[in-house]
């Protein structure tokens, strides 16, 4: 015997038959994150060495300066400037140095900290950055793209190594802090959000 009260489990919006199943959620842990020119090799490797490490990350927040617009006896206001805060993206250390290698490949991109000389211009460091949330797909069920996250023109604003400690089992992280200059959120076929 089918369930048929599942229809009801909704939220009833207005019109006729408004009150639907309600569709799956996306999941938090369904996600992938890409770093495109990351490191020196910026190649598929240094690509897919990154993305496996991954632990976690938070998705671009936005906010835009307010305008205060005085006219007679009221005032209006209007968006000013936009600000993308920076994302923070989280690594597991692998006993291969693998990610550590990339990761000091980059910082020594964007600065050498052995000559004590900065890169010419922002063009030679600068990175893009791709955050996927994924369907679930897998193995012979390739993974289908839902959203994706673009971040262009970024660099390391901050690399934290984190702690050691002798009374814990957890891996060794680093905590990556990335400052971007725009950002474009799409939906797994390209359209704009």
């Amino acid at each position: 015997m089918p369930i048929t009260t599942l229809q009801n489990i909704s939220i009833p919006t207005e019109g006729s038959g408004s009150n639907s199943s309600l569709l799956m959620p996306k999941l938090q842990y369904r996600f992938r994150v890409l770093l495109d020119s990351f490191g020196t090799t910026g190649g598929a490797d240094g690509t897919r060495e990154i993305s496996r490490q991954v632990v976690d990350v938070t998705r671009p927040n936005l906010s835009f300066e307010q305008m205060t617009i005085d006219a007679y006896n009221s005032r209006t206001y209007l968006a000013g400037k936009h600000t993308w805060e920076p994302i923070t993206l989280t690594l597991r250390e692998d006993a291969n140095n693998n990610v550590q290698k990339i990761i000091g490949q980059q910082l020594q991109r964007q600065f050498d900290f052995f000559e004590q000389q900065s890169a010419i211009s922002s063009g030679t460091y600068k990175f893009q950055t791709r955050i996927e949330i994924l369907d679930g797909g897998n193995g012979i069920n390739t993974p289908t793209v839902l959203e994706n996250w673009s971040l262009a023109g970024c660099f390391l604003q901050q690399a934290n190594y984190q702690t050691l400690n002798y009374g814990t089992s957890e891996a060794v992280t680093i905590a990556l802090t990335i400052r971007y200059d725009n950002a474009i959120q799409t939906t797994g076929s390209g359209e704009l959000a």
